[in-house]
């Protein structure tokens, strides 16, 4: 069987005789389909002096040309983008079009990072008094590393790599065991573009790895996005040895539908937005909160609907919705509808012990929906990152905006209306990091920043867009005077134009 390596100082690393390992597994069969090295402290340490060794020479390099390198990446990406998702669907479980969908969106950041010429550019200020002359710089951290979730294996790593690397600082991922391939080709694209060894490089494993990362003295900066407990591990320790931290966590996003919204639209929104992906995205619409009558108008049809989806493997033509990740992950979505059928929520669909012809071994759940949820119940308060949806009601937009806002996360949400009033009201009001009216993952593009707020973010920066420049950069600000003349004698007041 193989088993899956590094990828340090330009090339694929094999795993150490008899070091640890763990199983990758195709979730649609249930098979194991490899394995996967799990990195200790040494070889942590291999990637990061690999990447050390990098900086001076990458950091000097003029912005264009590392440009340049973005730019020949992209059109591998694009080259290569079947591929990429055939991985991201054997070994994660998601449908082709939504793997391509998720390449595609990773794509996007690589164009935003080729204009880092003009990006970085700085202000010059000419003759700001005293023949001095003042403007800034945005200079590189160095080593910065990426730890990054299982659910989006291409494009999560491709907020963080692509933004760090034209900054100047070479990068060492840290990807999830789970589905580690995808990073393999990413390293091996980089390279065939022209990125110099040292540049790039890739440890898989576990929390051993990723804890040697938080650490490690020369590492300057993390990125991560994962869970909110994980995040806050992450955020705390890295922020404890000194390191610029951006730790995404988890989200419970609500789509709130106004009685004068059309229903169809909410309908397939919230179908698409809770059940794609199997439940397994950040943004996923977990929480429909109706407003007034909404509940017993949209129910029937989305009860109808989420039994109706076509279940299955992701490579298979006309499949909606694939598997879970992984057996434990399937066993974890079960327990928690099995609790909120015992605290008392109205289960009107029940997805569990969903079988798949042909994949009876798959990490197969159905489409679960919840209707008179309340706020105490643990399928509410709790992240559960699978296809359940919770059902709230409410009598009216302030009520459901303080729902919103009265959750400890914040990641995202949406409103559903056809009155420019309400939606104004809702964007303006709402204590979130990102807002859909109308859209039901308001997912920001490249050239936007990605992030939430409250205990769906710790740090001060969001992901992509401008946050992720200034995050990978250090502000310098540089004043010069040439003298004319005879040297000014010593100035004891505070200089004033």
């Amino acid at each position: 069987m193989v088993t899956i390596g590094h990828f340090i100082g330009g090339s694929v690393v094999p795993p150490a005789v008899g070091g640890r390992s763990t199983e990758v597994f195709n979730p649609a069969t249930g098979t194991v389909a490899a394995r996967v090295a799990m990195a200790d402290a040494a070889t942590v340490d291999a990637a990061v002096a690999s990447a050390a060794a990098a900086f001076p020479a990458w950091s000097q390099l003029s912005t264009l040309r590392r440009a340049r390198v973005m730019f020949r990446f992209r059109e591998l990406l694009e080259a290569n983008r079947a591929r990429l998702a055939a991985i991201i669907t054997r070994e994660h479980g998601k449908v082709l079009a939504d793997a391509d969908g998720e390449v595609t969106r990773g794509m996007e950041v690589v164009e935003f990072a080729s204009c880092a010429p003009r990006l970085l550019a700085g202000a010059h200020s000419d003759n700001v008094g005293g023949g001095i002359d003042n403007w800034n710089l945005r200079q590189p951290l160095g080593v910065v590393a990426g730890i990054t979730p299982f659910n989006f294996p291409v494009m999560v790593p491709m907020w963080m790599f692509p933004l760090a690397l034209v900054c100047g600082n070479t990068f060492v991922l840290k990807p999830s065991e789970r589905d580690p391939s995808a990073s393999l080709l990413l390293a091996e694209l980089l390279r065939e573009a022209g990125l110099p060894d040292g540049v790039f490089n890739v440890v898989q494993g576990d929390r051993e790895a990723v804890d040697a990362l938080l650490v490690h003295p020369v590492v300057q900066a993390v990125s991560f996005v994962g869970s909110t407990p994980i995040a806050r591990h992450v955020h705390d320790t890295a922020a404890r040895h000194g390191k610029r931290v951006q730790a995404l966590g988890g989200a419970k996003n609500h789509m709130v539908v106004m009685p004068d919204a059309d229903p169809d639209l909410a309908v397939g929104a919230v179908i698409g937005a809770a059940f794609g992906s199997a439940g397994e995205r950040c943004m996923a619409i977990s929480v429909l909160v109706a407003v007034g009558d909404m509940a017993d108008r949209l129910l029937p049809r989305i009860a109808e609907r989420a039994r109706a989806l076509r279940i299955g493997a992701g490579d298979e033509a006309g499949v909606e919705m694939g598997p879970l990740v992984t057996a434990a992950h399937l066993a974890r979505v079960e327990g928690y509808i099995e609790r909120g059928v015992k605290e008392g929520a109205k289960l009107v669909v029940d997805g569990r012990g969903r079988q798949v012809t042909g994949h009876e071994r798959g990490f197969f759940t159905g489409a679960t929906v919840f209707d008179q949820v309340q706020v105490q119940h643990a399928i509410y308060r709790e992240e559960i990152f699978g296809p359940v949806l919770c059902i709230l009601r409410v009598p009216d937009l302030a009520t459901a905006v303080q729902l919103v806002n009265s959750h400890p996360l914040g990641n995202g949400a949406a409103c559903f209306t056809a009155d420019g009033a309400t939606a104004r009201a809702f964007a303006r009001s709402v204590q979130v990091g990102m807002v859909g009216i109308n859209v039901p993952i308001p997912v920001p593009m490249a050239w936007h920043s990605f992030g939430g707020w409250k205990q769906s973010l710790f740090g001060e920066h969001h992901a992509c867009g401008d946050e992720a420049l200034r995050f990978y950069t250090r502000y310098k600000s540089v004043m010069q005077r040439w003298p004319e003349g005879p040297a000014r004698g010593a100035e004891f007041t505070m200089p004033v134009n």
